[in-house]
């Protein structure tokens, strides 16, 4: 029985946790030594680009690496000396890493970036020449909201607080899912109804069919 309340407490655990992919899993922390590291370093960079010229900081940053790299090197060869061993190269796992793009990783990625491309094409088309009357509204609101938006902070801050939102906000929502999607659906069944008042109030598609008009000239 004890072995069976066991498995059934993991059992439950790895449905809470499912596996997902390397980006998935920094953003979840899943391991918070590799997530911690990465939104460190993304962080730190992103402040020193607001400080600094992008040049100086990827200069900076590279030098930082390439003397922390060559100090190991040369550690490694040292001690390699002394204790008279012959480990290889310290960084041979990673320079026999393969990191060439295979053809049909490239024609994805190209085929994805297309589709986006052209659905925020048509997309834009279609809000700027009105084919929906109340979508086109909507998209005025969000450009008016932009603009105070832009007034407030540049587009470097907002570069930093998307990245702060991008490792919080997904870990904020796994964590009070059920009542974030209650308040949720309660704001998208407003936004319904006022959407559908306001296309009710706005004469607009109400022609009448041409058979109708053919009959009442006749």
């Amino acid at each position: 029985m004890a072995g069976g309340r066991k498995f059934s407490r993991n059992n439950s655990s790895n449905q809470q946790l499912p596996e997902r992919g390397p980006v998935e899993s920094l953003i979840y922390w899943r391991d918070v030594k590799k997530s911690g590291i990465v939104f460190g370093a993304g962080l730190i960079t992103l402040l020193a680009i607001s400080c600094f010229s992008v040049i100086s900081v990827f200069a900076y940053l590279s030098l930082l690496i390439l003397s922390g790299t060559i100090a190991f090197r040369i550690y490694r060869s040292v001690m390699q000396a002394i204790q008279k061993t012959s480990d290889g190269h310290p960084f041979k796992e990673y320079l026999d890493y393969d990191l060439t793009l295979s053809q049909d990783k490239v024609q994805h990625i190209a085929g994805v970036a297309v589709a986006h491309v052209n659905g925020f094409v048509a997309e834009m088309r279609r809000l700027f020449l009105v084919e929906d009357l109340v979508d086109s509204i909507k998209f005025g609101v969000i450009l008016c909201v932009m603009t105070y938006i832009g007034a407030w902070f540049n587009g470097m801050t907002l570069v930093i607080m998307a990245f702060v939102s991008l490792f919080t906000l997904p870990k904020v929502y796994e964590n009070n899912k059920q009542s974030i999607d209650t308040y949720l659906d309660l704001a998208r069944s407003k936004v319904a109804d006022v959407t559908e008042k306001i296309k009710a109030a706005i004469p607009l598609g109400t022609k009448k069919p041409i058979a109708a008009e053919s009959d009442k000239d006749k």
